[in-house]
């Protein structure tokens, strides 16, 4: 199996939070340590802009699982059984779509490579 080659830009492109649709899947791409070299990928649903009365550019999103048997935190709020994320329109940095994920997730196989210190030491 070959894997098609691209050019890889030197930075992440996390999705411009105005591009987000509601329904659409994302992907929370983060690192548990500071040389990025541990990397997590969480799919999010986004659910939507300012869900609570007094919001002021608030995004939310939902994990999948819940978001796909039907959970809605519109029906029953912040006490769903789903798991929602919400936080601040310009703090969403480490949301993704896919294929920018996938990339960023080539860089982070780049810099594992090139690292000196074992991952393991990093735990």
């Amino acid at each position: 199996m070959i894997f098609e080659s691209r050019a890889l830009s030197p930075y992440a492109k996390p999705v411009e939070t105005q591009e987000l649709s509601v329904g659409s899947i994302y992907f929370f791409l983060n690192y548990l340590d500071t040389d990025m070299l541990i990397p997590t990928l969480e799919p999010m649903v986004f659910i939507g802009r300012n869900l609570e009365p007094n919001d002021v550019g608030e995004v939310y999103f939902q994990d999948v699982a819940s978001y796909r048997e039907g959970i809605r935190y519109e029906a029953s709020g912040p006490d769903a059984e789903g798991e929602f994320s919400s936080g601040l329109e310009k703090e969403t940095n480490h949301v993704f779509e896919y294929e920018s994920a996938l990339e960023e997730l080539m860089r982070c196989s780049i810099r594992r490579h090139r690292s000196k210190t074992p991952i393991s030491e990093d735990i």
